[in-house]
């Protein structure tokens, strides 16, 4: 089967002297009320061989899952305000640096640790050491996305949590496309990854991200929601 490389990307990666494909799979836009399953079905169904790796956002997991919501549905409190103005912007997305999105972090990681994760972040900042907020915050507060011009409509307006239950959700994919790859959710963008549930075991998850490190499906308006890693 062959793939079609988003625009900057490579279909292929080496890892440790083996060579890997990453197949891109292109799809229509995941919206909330889909079911995950039968969108997984209808397009990775049949495309799959022994020693595959099935990889799914994060993102269009939580969307079927309902964990999507429009900027203007969302009311932040006081705290949010507060908080989003010490968060720094990236190119690469706006993370918890609006509002909306701190609210979000608020209500799925509670005040007490968001406030915790922000004060030791502080502190650690001013001595040159980054990244404490979000490894004391934790893969819930690090997995939501805020809206971005460069993100598929609706979701340009949207804030999108990450998925609930990610391991129990890449075994049912697995179940479902009758075991013969694994399967993985993952978190993966321009700045790094991270695999929030599979099928693998733990040297298999630091091995998949090593291999898709480069953010192979992007994450613009690439509509490229599920990928195929396989030896070659």
């Amino acid at each position: 089967m062959s793939g079609e490389a988003n625009e900057g990307k490579a279909l292929t990666a080496t890892l440790d002297g083996t060579r890997y494909a990453r197949i891109p799979i292109r799809t229509r836009v995941v919206m909330p009320g889909d079911d995950l399953d039968a969108f997984v079905r209808e397009y990775a169904d049949g495309k799959l061989q022994g020693g595959d790796i099935l990889f799914v956002t994060e993102k269009i997991v939580a969307i079927t899952q309902g964990r999507s919501y429009l900027v203007e549905e969302i009311t932040p409190r006081k705290l949010a305000y507060f908080l989003s103005k010490y968060v720094t912007r990236t190119p690469h997305g706006i993370g918890l640096g609006m509002p909306e999105t701190m609210e979000m972090a608020l209500r799925e990681c509670g005040p007490i640790r968001i406030l915790f994760a922000a004060a030791v972040a502080a502190v650690t900042k001013a001595f040159g050491r980054k990244g404490d907020f979000y490894r004391i915050a934790g893969d819930k507060a690090r997995a939501i996305d805020g809206p971005t011009s460069g993100t598929i409509p609706p979701y340009n307006k949207a804030v999108v949590l990450g998925p609930e239950r990610p391991r129990e959700v890449a075994q049912r994919l697995q179940a479902l496309l009758g075991g013969v790859a694994d399967v993985a959710v993952v978190d993966i963008n321009d700045l790094g990854g991270n695999i929030l549930g599979s099928t693998l075991d733990k040297s298999g998850e630091k091995r998949l991200v090593a291999i898709l490190k480069d953010n192979p499906l992007g994450q613009g308006h690439q509509s490229t929601p599920l990928g195929i890693v396989r030896p070659s």
